[in-house]
């Protein structure tokens, strides 16, 4: 984690955990709970699906919502209204890539409101397990909890520019 630059200002960040939480219960009728924020490095060990998305203009960086594939499994059938998902195929994989998109360009609305203008990138998904991704910005992680379980991490990347 040395030689990292620093990421966002801790004012900053709410947007990221409202859109969060916001979208996620709109989208599942679960509302996340927001787990205690750590400095983190990118490495996955077990079975990972990542949503990554790009921050461009006064912010700059990538977020990514990181989570087991038992988790993507779960999460992509609460969005199909319950229908089960036995595998991470192309549909599961659009509805998390759009769960990102979703999460993503509300944070992009809501720092608009405080005259914020970012930009965001479509939605990259990654699948794979040992994963080790990497950024010049630290990564801040922030679990978000559902029913009592850790379904999935964000990992904000970005610095203001």
């Amino acid at each position: 984690m040395n030689n990292l630059k620093p990421g966002l200002d801790v004012k900053h960040i709410n947007p990221f955990l409202q859109s969060c939480v916001t979208i996620y219960e709109s989208l599942t009728q679960v509302k996340p709970a927001v787990g205690k924020p750590a400095l983190a490095e990118l490495n996955f060990q077990e079975a990972t699906f990542v949503i990554q998305v790009g921050v461009t203009g006064a912010l700059k960086g990538q977020v990514l919502i990181v989570m087991t594939t038992d988790n993507a499994k779960h999460i992509a059938s609460q969005m199909m209204m319950g229908m089960p998902v036995e595998e991470i195929d192309e549909m599961a994989t659009s509805a998390l890539s759009e769960l990102g998109n979703m999460i993503m360009g509300n944070t992009a609305t809501i720092f608009s409101t405080q005259n914020i203008h970012i930009d965001i990138t479509p939605p990259m998904a990654v699948m794979g397990a040992q994963l080790k991704l990497a950024s010049d910005i630290q990564a801040l992680r922030i679990p978000m909890i559902c029913d009592g379980v850790e379904r999935f991490d964000l990992y904000i990347c970005v610095a203001q520019d």
